[in-house]
């Protein structure tokens, strides 16, 4: 299994990325990202740390692990200039907090973000049916989330990239050991956003195909 949403103590994780990556392996998946929160304050203090970090575990075999980080907050105008300058600086996977129910996240965000092109649209709350579309054209995946209020929409967010067509991706958004959810139930996030098992065969696929892409695996 793979999970391409995870925070470290670089930015508000309980863990460093060493305890975070083992944790993982320990619990059955075979990769990871490390995404930590970053905004124009500190990408260049987390994504050289992140890459540094991944190479060296990446040289050892086991758990593979893909430096990433996720714009977080960042007034929707400064997304396109950040998602480049997060590339930049060799993040493999970029995400941005989307417009969660949960959270004050700044309208306009999710749509920012995905005109930006990022990799994953993270937990994007009530997002529209034209953003969806958008996210489709883009090829920008749309995360289903098993993280606590977040995870209030995964019912709206699945119902519509269903009907459009536009790519899912399953993550934890783990900040802590208590929420790496076990490899055996990771279908049931997805078979509770309304959705079948060959849906979550097509998710997990999703998900392959993007580490293979990060490391370098394939064109």
């Amino acid at each position: 299994m793979i999970d391409l949403h995870t925070h470290s103590l670089f930015s508000d994780g309980e863990l460093i990325p060493s305890e975070l990556a083992r944790r993982f392996e320990a619990a059955g998946y075979r990769a990871l990202a490390i995404t930590d929160h970053g905004d124009s304050s500190n990408l260049e203090l987390i994504i050289p740390k992140l890459l540094l970090f991944c190479e060296q575990v990446n040289r050892q075999g086991g758990i593979k692990v893909i430096p990433g980080i996720e714009l977080t907050y960042v007034p929707p105008a400064a997304i396109p200039e950040l998602v480049s300058r997060s590339r930049k600086l060799g993040a493999k996977l970029v995400l941005v907090h989307g417009e969660s129910i949960v959270e004050p996240v700044a309208p306009g965000t999710n749509r920012m973000a995905i005109e930006a092109s990022v990799d994953i649209l993270a937990h994007p709350g009530l997002i529209s049916e034209e953003e969806v579309l958008l996210a489709k054209q883009h090829s920008v995946y749309l995360e289903l989330t098993s993280r606590k209020g977040h995870s209030l929409t995964n019912g709206h967010v699945a119902k519509l990239a269903q009907k459009i067509g536009a790519p899912l991706i399953l993550n934890s958004d783990a900040h802590a050991p208590g929420d790496i959810w076990p490899v055996d139930h990771l279908q049931e996030i997805v078979m509770g956003a309304g959705l079948e098992q060959e849906d979550f065969q097509k998710i997990m696929k999703n998900a392959e195909q993007i580490v293979q892409q990060c490391l370098g695996l394939r064109e």
